[in-house]
């Protein structure tokens, strides 16, 4: 393994130093952007608002995309890191910032070895992934009337998987999400006289506890799922009980009908719950919205091969289906090509595996989104880096002309 090149490495703590929101990614974008111009790329910043693209011509050949995205998550840091975020209730906590680094320094080292390969590369710096705005908006910005369409997209996303593995799943690898605001109403009064009252947080909690029958009782076993409620929002005093109460809701599912059926329990709870305590109908808001990602079958063994091929067999793995989710593959939609998207492990071997052997992965090793997630520099910046140049070069190889489905 060669060793990631020391600007890299700072550029990544610096990154991870100034963490942005979706859609505010401008310090990043700017970055990347200049960077690109560095290594001979022609640069696009300002696509979906914030977004940055690279193209670098190399004679004929396959068109690859590269992604990277680039927002952070309203989180507090609590790493302890010397380059822990400077901003109050920001911070890298998905890691985007690993693949930022990553994809610099591919892009570098594609220009650099440039006679090594043939065709035109890609290096998509993508805004508000966590949003699930950020690859629409760049599509609805003209993407691909901007730089050439694709035969391919590629990318990764690291996880609490051992630091340097690397890994895709054939087939559906992560679930579709929808994001849900719901919002009840009831009769607000004096917290000494509920009884004149219809107390709305009283109906966001049956709501709440309701919504967990639905994996338990009306998802099959063998099927995958996940209901989440991550905010609830009510009230302003001790002594007041409110007009209303909000609640926002996380799901996930890997098939579309699996989708329909969850959605359509949860509206008919919420307006179930609310007609039993004489409220009136709440309101539902459908906000963001990721698709299933599904990899390409021959697209990702033939990726796992390469990564095989140029780590080793031990440092190749198959994360399964994924419960997180991701819009990367609206842009492989958009120009009809094969996804291959990858995990990259970045969390410190020894703990891991250490854990791993004590049944506490889920206590002691910080997964993404966590206030304590924190991937290890190396060898996750330099595997990141190999990762993405191996599996460019697998479409982009001046001596093997195979189709993009192998």
């Amino acid at each position: 393994m060669t060793e990631v090149p020391q600007p890299i490495a700072e550029l990544y703590r610096d990154l991870h130093r100034h963490p942005e929101l979706a859609f505010q990614e401008t310090r990043t974008a700017g970055i990347a952007a200049d960077r690109l111009r560095a290594a001979g790329y022609d640069v696009l910043e300002g696509i979906g608002r914030t977004g940055v693209v690279g193209v670098l011509r190399n004679g004929d050949g396959k068109t690859v995309l590269l992604r990277a995205d680039m927002d952070a998550l309203p989180v507090e840091e609590d790493t302890g890191l010397d380059y822990a975020s400077t901003v109050d209730g920001l911070m890298h906590a998905c890691g985007h910032d690993v693949h930022v680094a990553s994809l610099i320094g591919a892009a570098d080292r594609l220009a650099q070895t440039r006679n090594e390969w043939a065709g035109t590369l890609i290096a998509l710096f993508q805004p508000a992934e966590e949003s699930g705005g950020g690859a629409q908006a760049m599509l609805e910005d003209g993407l691909y009337e901007k730089v050439p369409v694709p035969d391919v997209v590629l990318g990764q996303h690291v996880g609490p998987a051992p630091a340097g593995a690397v890994g895709a799943h054939p087939g559906p690898a992560f679930a579709g999400a929808n994001s849900i605001d719901i919002t009840v109403y009831g009769r607000g009064g004096h917290g000494s006289r509920p009884e004149t009252t219809i107390d709305p947080i009283v109906l966001a909690a049956a709501i709440v506890l309701r919504l967990q029958t639905i994996v338990a009782r009306e998802v099959a076993p063998q099927e995958t799922a996940v209901v989440t409620v991550g905010r609830i929002v009510a009230g302003t005093k001790n002594n007041i009980i409110p007009d209303t109460a909000t609640l926002g809701l996380s799901v996930r599912a890997f098939t579309e009908d699996v989708r329909v059926r969850i959605i359509d329990a949860i509206e008919r709870i919420v307006s179930a719950e609310a007609a039993a305590s004489g409220a009136p109908e709440p309101r539902i808001h459908y906000a963001e919205s990721f698709p299933v990602l599904v990899n390409d079958v021959r697209g990702a063994e033939r990726t796992n091969d390469a990564f095989r091929a140029a780590f080793g067999g031990a440092s190749v793995l198959d994360p399964g289906e994924v419960s997180g989710s991701e819009d990367v593959g609206l842009l492989a939609i958009a120009a009809g090509a094969p996804l291959v998207y990858w995990i990259l492990g970045g969390a410190d071997t020894p703990s891991y595996l250490a854990a791993a052997a004590a049944g506490t992965l889920d206590r002691d090793v910080p997964s993404n989104h966590s206030p304590h997630f924190a991937p290890v520099i190396e060898p996750t910046l330099t595997r990141g880096i190999e990762a993405l140049v191996t599996a460019a070069r697998t479409w982009l190889s001046r001596d093997r002309e195979r189709s993009i489905q192998g």
